[in-house]
């Protein structure tokens, strides 16, 4: 990521504050990687709003672009109020799933009613990784957190299922080892002025990993590979059959 660091990220803030092993790097990678294939040559055409938690780091104050930290679950709503005031701009919200898909869900799906022009991408760690590994709304049934001390007794929320429920014009759903896929997601979605969710299955080794039996991150990554079944073969399966499975794909794309 060197060559973007030079163009894109603060130098200052070097070393980064994620725990070795995280997704957030990748994501970051990611995420510069198609805005400079679209050929930014700076971050002077973009706003990020981030939450509350890991995921939320991402782009402040890591990025040399405007950025906007705000309280837990607001992201949302900040971006919208830019959006409305400067519809030129490319507006991001980075955030986790404790801060999108938890206290900050209900504006999440109000985003998505408005078709707002902004783009979220949530990182999903399945944990509330910042504050001691906390059980989430999106982790895993059966899943050991600090309070959930005999296994999370509850199923997950699906959130890129509820938003393509609600037939925005852009849904996809990848994980940190599908990186290319992620990629050209990204891409496609910054030039459209259209609401879009993508949503990102991210490791999380301290936290998360620990206490689901992971002992290095690269684990995670390949339970992502063997684990993760493409959303057109999901379709043809049963329930039963793709329960605990990651669901990964566009699953709504108007945006060509």
């Amino acid at each position: 990521m060197k060559h973007y660091a030079i163009r894109y990220i603060r130098e200052e803030v070097l070393p980064s504050p994620f725990c070795p092993g995280c997704g957030n790097g990748m994501i970051i990678n990611a995420l510069f990687k198609a805005i400079s294939e679209l050929g930014y040559e700076d971050l002077k055409n973009f706003v990020f709003c981030s939450g509350i938690g890991c995921a939320a780091w991402i782009p402040s104050p890591h990025f040399k672009a405007d950025s906007i930290h705000t309280l837990h679950g607001r992201a949302i709503p900040v971006a919208t109020g830019i959006k409305i005031m400067r519809p030129e701009l490319n507006v991001f919200v980075i955030s986790g799933d404790g801060d999108l898909a938890g206290i900050g869900l209900n504006h999440l799906i109000h985003a998505a009613r408005r078709d707002i022009g902004i783009k979220v991408i949530m990182v999903n760690n399945m944990i509330y990784g910042m504050t001691g590994g906390q059980v989430s709304p999106t982790t895993p049934k059966g899943i050991k957190t600090t309070t959930t001390p005999f296994g999370n007794p509850e199923k997950p929320l699906d959130v890129a299922k509820i938003m393509a429920a609600m037939k925005v014009p852009y849904v996809a759903k990848w994980t940190t080892y599908h990186m290319l896929p992620l990629k050209n997601s990204i891409k496609k979605v910054i030039p459209v002025d259209k609401f879009a969710f993508i949503e990102v299955i991210s490791q999380c080794p301290t936290a998360y990993g620990r206490n689901a039996g992971f002992k290095k991150p690269f684990e995670m990554l390949k339970w992502f590979k063997e684990n993760s079944i493409p959303i057109s073969r999901a379709k043809e399966m049963d329930e039963k059959d793709i329960e605990g499975k990651i669901i990964i794909g566009e699953y709504i794309n108007q945006i060509g």
